[in-house]
This record gives C-alpha cells, sequence and structure tokens, in this order.
C-alpha cells in the first residue's frame, strides 16, 4: 500500500541535540577536543562591569571556525548557514529555540579583541598538535601568497606631493583620464596623513614616469587594458582610501590588485602550520624573513623544539639572510637568484688577498664597501687601473666602449652565498626542494580554496592578520582530528592483531601440553 505523509507540528516534543548528534559527527568530535574555557580570563578586560551581556567569546571563536572550516567568508552567510545545521548548533552550544547572535556582532567583537588573543588561540591548537606528535620541529618550511584586500582598484586616489600638485605632476607623470577628471573621494577616507604624502624619491618617480610612458604606449597589446581610461597604477603615486593597508601588488600573468601578503611557515612533519601573520605586499619576501625567523623560532623554543633547516623559495634569497641565518644555527636551503653571479665571467677570486685575477693575469683589487641604494644591500667595489687595462688585448670585451679600466662589485655575502648553494645543489638540497613543494605550497592553496582564505573581508593590517590566524586555527584543528581517528584506527587495528597472535600462541602451548600428557 502507497504511504503518504502529511506534515503536522507538535505543540509539545521531545528533542535533544545531544542525542540526534552521532558520536562520530565532524563538530561533536571538535566539541570533545577544542577547549577554550581560558578565554573567558584572557578577553575579561575587553569588557565592562555593567550593561547588556556580550556575545560568549567561546561562542564567537567557535562560530568564526565554522565559518572557515566551511568555507564562508561573510558574516550574514555564516548566521544563516548555522541557524540550519544542529551539528553546529550543538558545537556553538546553542538549542534549537535559542536565537543566534546577529551578524554584525561578529565584526565588531573581532574588532574588540586584539591580535594577542588570536595568537593565543592558534598557540594552544598548535600545542594539541605537538603533544600528539604531529609536529617534528627541525624542519620548516616558509612560502607567501598575495590574499586579496577588501578593496577596489577603481577606489585609488593619487598621493598628494609636498609641492603644489598639478604642477608636481607635470613633472613626473603622465595622468591618464581618469585621474584628470576628478579625485574621486570614497564615503570615508581612512588613510592618515602619511598614506597620502608621496614619499618616493625622485629617481622612483622618474621610474614610474618612464613605465607610465610605455605604458600609454602598448596598452593595446596588453589583456584587459584596452580601455582608453586605463592607468598604470603604483604604490609610490597611488593610495587606497577605503583600506590603506592594501598594497598594490602583481603576479606574473594576472591583473595588478590591492592585496595583503599572507606569509606561512609549515612543518614538514604531518604539515601543521607553526606561523602565519599579514604583511604588507608591496615588498620582498626576503624583507620579512627575519621576523618570520624570529617569531617561529621563539614559538618552536616554547615547547622545546629545536629548529634546524629552514626551507624556503628563490623570494627568500638574499646575502643578509644567508648571513642571518648561519649566525643564529639554522641551515638554509633557498636558491639563489638566476642574476647571482660571484664576479665577471673567467675571473678568478682569491680568497685570502681578497682580490680577483682577471683571464690575463692582471690582479683587481678590493677598494670598498658600499651600500647599493637600489637593492639595499651590502656590496663590494674591485676596480683596476687605467694601466692594467690599456693594451689589453680583450679590452673591448672586457670593458666595453667607454670605460677605461675594470670597474666591478660583488655582493659582500659571497660566501655565504656559496656555502648555501653548494647545500642546495647537493642531494639534500634536492630532497629539501621536493620537501617544500610538498609541503607548504598545497597548504597554500587549501587555505585559499577550502578554507575561506581567498580574500580578506576585513579592513586593515590588524584584522588581516586576526582572519590569516582563524583560518590557520580551522586547518590545524582539522589535521588533528584526522591525525586522531588514523591513529584510533591504526592502534584497534595493532589490538586486533595482538589479540589474534597471543591466541594462537595460546592454542600452540595447549596442543603441546595436550601432545606431551598422551606421551
Amino acid at each position: 500500500m502507497q504511504g503518504k505523509k502529511t506534515y503536522q507540528e507538535h505543540l509539545f516534543t521531545h528533542f535533544l541535540l545531544s542525542e540526534r548528534i552521532p558520536q562520530h559527527n565532524f563538530y561533536r568530535r571538535h566539541n570533545s577536543v577544542l577547549d577554550l574555557e581560558y578565554l573567558y580570563k584572557l578577553t575579561a578586560p575587553y569588557y565592562g562591569t555593567s550593561g547588556q551581556k556580550s556575545i560568549d567569546p567561546l561562542v564567537f571563536f567557535k562560530l568564526c571556525l565554522v565559518g572557515y572550516l566551511e568555507n564562508i567568508i561573510t558574516n550574514r552567510k555564516l548566521i544563516q548557514h548555522s541557524s540550519m545545521c544542529l551539528d553546529i548548533l550543538f558545537f556553538i552550544g546553542y538549542d534549537l529555540e535559542d536565537e543566534l547572535p546577529w551578524h554584525s556582532t561578529i565584526s565588531r567583537t573581532r574588532k574588540l579583541f586584539p591580535e594577542s588573543v588570536f595568537e593565543t588561540v592558534f598557540t594552544k591548537v598548535l600545542e594539541l598538535c605537538i603533544l600528539k606528535g604531529m609536529v617534528s620541529g627541525h624542519t620548516q618550511t616558509i612560502d607567501s601568497a598575495p590574499i586579496k584586500a577588501n578593496a577596489s582598484m577603481d577606489t585609488l586616489e593619487l598621493k598628494v606631493p609636498e609641492a603644489d600638485l598639478a604642477s608636481h605632476l607635470e613633472k613626473v607623470r603622465h595622468i591618464s583620464a581618469r585621474d584628470k577628471a576628478a579625485f574621486r573621494q570614497s564615503k570615508t577616507n581612512k588613510a592618515n596623513i602619511s598614506d597620502k604624502v608621496i614619499s618616493a624619491t625622485s629617481q622612483e618617480l622618474s621610474a614610474i614616469k618612464n613605465r607610465n610612458k610605455k605604458w600609454a604606449k602598448d596598452q593595446d597589446q596588453r589583456p584587459g587594458a584596452g580601455a582608453k581610461d586605463s592607468r598604470y597604477t603604483s604604490n609610490k603615486t597611488h593610495y587606497s582610501p577605503t583600506d590603506p593597508d592594501a598594497r598594490i601588488s602583481v603576479k606574473p600573468g594576472k591583473a595588478r590588485k590591492l592585496n595583503y601578503m599572507s606569509q606561512l611557515s609549515v612543518d614538514t612533519g604531518h604539515h601543521v602550520i607553526t606561523d602565519i601573520k599579514a604583511y604588507h605586499a608591496d615588498k620582498r619576501d626576503n624583507q620579512y624573513l627575519p621576523d618570520i625567523v624570529g617569531r617561529l623560532r621563539s614559538r618552536l623554543n616554547l615547547f622545546g623544539l629545536l629548529w634546524r633547516n629552514c626551507v624556503a623559495d628563490t623570494g627568500y634569497s638574499s646575502g643578509e639572510n644567508y648571513a642571518f641565518l648561519e649566525q643564529i644555527n639554522l641551515v638554509s636551503f633557498i636558491p639563489p637568484h638566476g642574476t647571482y653571479k660571484g664576479g665577471p665571467d673567467g675571473f678568478v677570486h682569491d680568497l685570502d688577498q681578497d682580490h680577483y685575477v682577471c683571464p690575463e693575469g692582471e690582479i683587481i683589487p678590493f677598494k670598498k664597501v658600499f651600500n647599493d641604494y637600489k637593492t639595499g644591500s651590502l656590496k663590494k667595489e674591485y676596480r683596476g687601473s687605467t694601466y692594467q687595462c690599456g693594451d689589453c688585448p680583450i679590452k673591448k670585451s672586457c670593458l666595453g666602449k667607454t670605460a677605461k679600466e675594470k670597474k666591478f662589485s660583488v655582493t659582500y655575502f659571497k660566501a655565504e652565498y656559496e656555502r648555501n648553494i653548494a647545500r642546495v645543489e647537493s642531494n639534500r638540497g634536492r630532497y629539501m626542494k621536493g620537501k617544500r613543494q610538498s609541503t607548504v605550497e598545497p597548504v597554500f592553496g587549501t587555505l585559499t580554496q577550502f578554507m575561506g582564505l581567498r580574500k580578506i573581508n576585513t579592513i586593515g593590517i590588524k584584522q588581516a592578520n586576526k582572519v590569516m590566524h582563524l583560518s590557520a586555527i580551522a586547518y590545524n584543528l582539522k589535521k588533528y582530528l584526522k591525525f586522531v581517528q588514523k591513529r584510533t584506527k591504526s592502534e584497534g587495528k595493532a589490538l586486533g592483531v595482538l589479540f589474534f597472535e597471543i591466541m594462537a600462541l595460546y592454542k600452540a602451548i595447549n596442543f603441546h601440553l595436550s601432545v606431551s600428557k598422551l606421551r
């Protein structure tokens, strides 16, 4: 007989979430391992002693974690999604009849708590992973990725020079049609005076002027830049009034965007995130490495882990970084830039006397140490004399058309470069390269594609740092549960095998005893 179900609500019902959520449910298991009671004491200084009660800090953090576990980056969608899921309600401690917090409460609470609170939660979750043996500590891989900021390129404003704006711009750059039309103002300009004033040198502005000319000349050949009012933007001449901390950055083959830079450190043991932080996107990776290493090293030392190997890509390469890592007894596996040379081709370096010998046997002595203003790095200058090069048979190919003496510069940290290159090109170095590619790069892909880090939905670098920490916390928790589940299954399997082995041994002993009695 065909059945037909008619829906009718009951006036009274007996319903308990704890009975309906299975023991193996994802969020129920999270509830059993995640202890956030310390948050009450940690966040108490940021609340008053009177007035209306705010959202429970435990509920706030759990809701945020749900957002990143479910890849939801808007608070409104997060509340809607949570209200429809019984396991999430059980996870945050709400019943069916309890009204969830208003979505704007999450944003206000996130602004209320400082970055240190989010870093503490991250460290506590990392401690869970360390206690389970998921973090080896000896080898850490470091990488970075630009994360889109919550600001549009269309809202960019021109920076105001200290001199007269119109006359200054006529000298240093070609104003595009969009900049000539009007100086657009966003609804609220959040930039400080320092963000609005041009701080670039005359040489930097001259370089921008040349790039603008080239941009105007061949913009029709650039993908997506065929519009008449397109413009070349730079952090030296433009700023975002919506989010002044966001910076213009570009990756090869992609459009220029306002981004933040996420610097990530991952342990090679079980791919656990050991450090993450938001930085400005207008600097090179190698400028951030000392800060990353100092913070990560102190955290690992806190748990008694000894860090030995630092693995990163070419972006972190610099002589200063190689020397810094050697000073603190860290072995670097960082490939140098392809442009690195230990000196001119055919010239031999004498380490003891610190001079070069040219292919014709002439000595090119060391002259001075100077700071290269373009790269900001220390270099050593070597210069010969006009007498040495006057009658040289290879003068034209060696000196060029105008130079009368051989002059060149080499990085001050040549010895550190050479030691690092030897490690990178060794068998162990190739192994470390494979480790980096299989460790930190997939983690970044998981965070950006599946754990809510494809875009920063907040304003300001401090808020962006909180977002990145929350995403990393959710990732480590998920890793932790998966590891514990695997270990439980493997231990159960091992116990089962041990039981059968004991039973087989017991039967064999009984068999031998029975045979001996018959004899």
